[in-house]
């Protein structure tokens, strides 16, 4: 992947603000830190970003590398990922960020996780174990297929086996082996 400037420094700068203040909101969320205005300003924005996503998928396909750099790639690729509520567009987001990456203008892992997401939005069994369930008590992998052989899926794009994931989470969101006042919410394997 091209490290050189960004082809559209501007489109870059948005996608990043937009997931970041997106990334700010689910954070509160997780964290019940939010009243019933501020949950529904956060679906507010989840949708106009989602609307966003789709004029720049639109205009540009997958905004890869060469195109917003690295970070605004990833911003776009968290939106896509949260826009849950528009299966729509994380279908087609999916497709088109698995032609970024067959290009090497994306990363293979964030392809992963979207297509996990589209599938457990879908009402599929999700093939890389990056989806997970936050409970007041746990964290459990959303439906997987083929769990047996996960790790050599996860390993073909580049993601840590299953335990070190779940390892990790669980030191992110259960620190002292609970989550006292943290809601029931999917969310997805950090990448």
């Amino acid at each position: 992947m091209t490290t050189n400037d960004p082809q559209r420094p501007d489109l870059a700068r948005e996608l990043i603000a937009r997931a970041t203040e997106s990334a700010v909101h689910r954070a509160r969320r997780v964290r019940d830190q939010l009243d019933a205005v501020q949950l529904g300003q956060g679906r507010h924005t989840d949708h106009a970003n989602t609307k966003f996503l789709r004029r720049v998928l639109g205009e540009y396909e997958w905004p890869g590398h060469r195109l917003v750099g690295p970070a605004a790639a990833r911003a776009a690729w968290s939106i896509a990922l949260h826009s849950d509520h528009d299966l729509t567009l994380q279908r087609a987001a999916t497709i088109l960020l698995g032609r970024a990456v067959q290009a090497d203008d994306a990363l293979v892992h964030h392809w992963a996780h979207l297509h996990d997401r589209t599938l457990i939005n879908s009402g599929q069994d999700q093939e890389y174990g990056t989806q997970l369930l936050l409970r007041s008590d746990r964290i459990e992998l959303c439906p997987l297929r083929a769990p047996g052989s996960v790790d050599k899926r996860r390993a073909t794009v580049g993601l840590p086996s299953i335990a070190v994931a779940l390892e990790t989470v669980r030191s992110r969101y259960m620190p002292n082996g609970s989550t006292d006042e943290v809601p029931s919410v999917v969310l997805a394997e950090a990448a």
